[in-house]
């Protein structure tokens, strides 16, 4: 909203201007204005652009409402994970601390990882949930787990892109 508002009234604010103030919005703000393939660190408003792997990621939604307070609040949370530089990630490294505690919380957040994982030892859960998804080099990869996907479970594919269409924007 901020982009297109920006476009919309023709403020001229520059897209670092506009992602310190999404900032106050929410951590996650900055970088969806940012828009680009990038490693956040800080509170989510220091930004290095990555290069990443052609891919189709398959996203599944459990039926769970995980309220983003019920995660970070929880005293069970590891909260002493040491933090990797930008320049020593790499694409499929990595984890979610957050990912233990609402998977314990909310068990059909662990049924439907349990099951992409058997898939694609790269699925992992989205933010804070309920979202989980996995990464496939090739779209007919992802189509052909896609097809097994349970009877009344909920899931889709999403292209994977450098840049965020509003990019240039």
């Amino acid at each position: 909203m901020l982009l297109a508002l920006n476009h919309l009234w023709q403020t001229g604010l520059s897209r670092r201007e506009l992602e310190t103030l999404g900032l106050p919005l929410g951590a996650d703000v900055p970088v969806f204005i940012h828009g680009r393939n990038t490693f956040a660190e800080g509170v989510g408003e220091v930004f290095t652009d990555v290069e990443l792997p052609a891919a189709t990621y398959l996203v599944l939604q459990p039926p769970a409402h995980v309220p983003t307070a019920a995660i970070f609040g929880a005293p069970e949370l590891k909260r002493d994970t040491p933090p990797i530089a930008a320049a020593g990630w790499q694409p499929g490294t990595g984890h979610n601390d957050l990912e233990l505690v609402a998977c314990s919380k909310f068990p059909p957040v662990a049924e439907h990882l349990a099951w992409l994982k058997q898939y694609s030892p790269q699925a992992m859960m989205t933010g804070s949930g309920a979202c989980v998804f996995a990464p496939f080099a090739e779209r007919n990869a992802g189509e052909a787990i896609l097809a097994r996907l349970p009877a009344g479970w909920t899931g889709w594919l999403a292209d994977g892109l450098d840049a965020h269409p509003l990019a240039k924007m």
